[in-house]
């Protein structure tokens, strides 16, 4: 690697992660970035509670600040609001903030918290709150796709880093492992057992446009039982609740509901390291499973896979062609062809194609 010198020196730094799971975890190549541009210097990451977890471990990371969300029925703005949160941030004495998400919050709090050095792009109205501005690409017609993480990674190589490694990773600790797998086999699932295990995320935050028939899971479940003597778990936010309900409910095959078993955020990530093959929309997890090197079947309906592009040679990107797409709505205003187009047999197909490629996972 080449010699990296930073073009704004700091010894403290704030680095501002995105709210939103998927990116969080996209963001990761920019923190390692991050720490090889400055080595010595003491980083802090502000993330917000529901995400924590995801960077927890993250050996490149020396403190984490969470954002407080609702408490005892009181808003987030009552709590911690931009004067109490640049009070938090001040009292950090920061040299350098960098701003990962879009928001016109992000800058504003930061520069309240009078951090002498704010980098970001200058997007939401917000470049008059920033020091250095960086500039999204665009033409007449919008802005132009970019993966989030190169998004990202632009802003550590303005700040002088040579690390062009867009490669995701996320960490895990033994005790959340071993926690993971004693839930598993509570499941009725053996890690030890070579068996293949299959990990099904129906959800999606996006909007109902993102998610693929709850049916056709089920239908996915049951092949997969069928043909690989699988071992099937969902997985789903306790808001989800209704979508998992419809997949257990279709399906002929025991399917083991993660979510109904308690398991937290925390364990996430070492239940789908155990996994064979992630099954899931366009959606969070499936960012997590690549990061973690678990293969992973995307089913894409509305969304452009060009702003989420991971490079993941485990990844089966399965889709139709559709005049009106990818429209990038949340809503349908058709008749969601995208995604009705989308049979179980073409996703399942991947799935086999994975499972037998890479066998079962250690």
């Amino acid at each position: 690697m080449s010699e990296q010198t930073p073009v704004i020196e700091a010894s403290r730094l704030l680095v501002v992660m995105p709210t939103w799971l998927g990116d969080c975890v996209m963001a990761m190549p920019t923190l390692r970035a991050l720490r090889g541009l400055y080595p010595q210097a003491h980083i802090t990451a502000l993330v917000g509670a529901a995400v924590r977890p995801i960077i927890d471990a993250n050996p490149w990371i020396d403190r984490t600040v969470t954002l407080r969300g609702k408490r005892k029925g009181k808003p987030i703005a009552r709590r911690a609001g931009p004067i109490r949160l640049a009070a938090r941030l001040g009292a950090g004495k920061f040299d350098l903030a960098v701003l990962l998400p879009n928001s016109f919050r992000s800058a504003l709090v930061t520069a309240m918290a009078k951090i002498p050095h704010r980098v970001g792009y200058d997007r939401d109205g917000r470049g008059v709150l920033l020091t250095d501005r960086l500039l999204a690409r665009r033409t007449l017609q919008g802005f132009v796709p970019v993966p989030t993480r190169d998004y990202y990674l632009g802003l550590a190589r303005y700040l002088g880093s040579c690390d062009t490694d867009p490669a995701m990773q996320l960490f895990t600790r033994p005790e959340h492992d071993a926690k993971a797998d004693e839930l598993l086999r509570q499941g009725g699932f053996d890690p030890d057992s070579g068996r293949r295990f299959v990990l099904l995320n129906p959800g999606a935050n996006y909007g109902d446009a993102k998610m693929w028939d709850p049916q056709r899971y089920a239908e996915v479940a049951d092949r997969c039982a069928g043909e690989l003597d699988a071992f099937v778990a969902v997985n789903g936010s306790p808001k989800e609740r209704e979508i998992l309900d419809r997949v257990l409910g279709a399906a002929k095959t025991s399917i083991f509901d993660l979510s109904a078993a308690g398991m937290p955020l925390s364990l996430l990530k070492s239940v789908v390291r155990r996994a064979s093959v992630m099954v899931t929309n366009d959606t969070g997890p499936r960012h997590v499973a690549a990061a973690l090197g678990t293969p992973v079947v995307t089913i894409f309906g509305p969304t452009d896979p060009a702003w989420t592009e991971i490079g993941f040679d485990a990844e089966r990107q399965v889709s139709v062609k559709v005049f009106c797409g990818p429209c990038q709505k949340k809503k349908c205003p058709l008749d969601h062809r995208c995604m009705t187009r989308i049979d179980a047999q073409m996703v399942t197909q991947q799935v086999v194609d994975l499972a037998q490629g890479v066998g079962a996972r250690a």
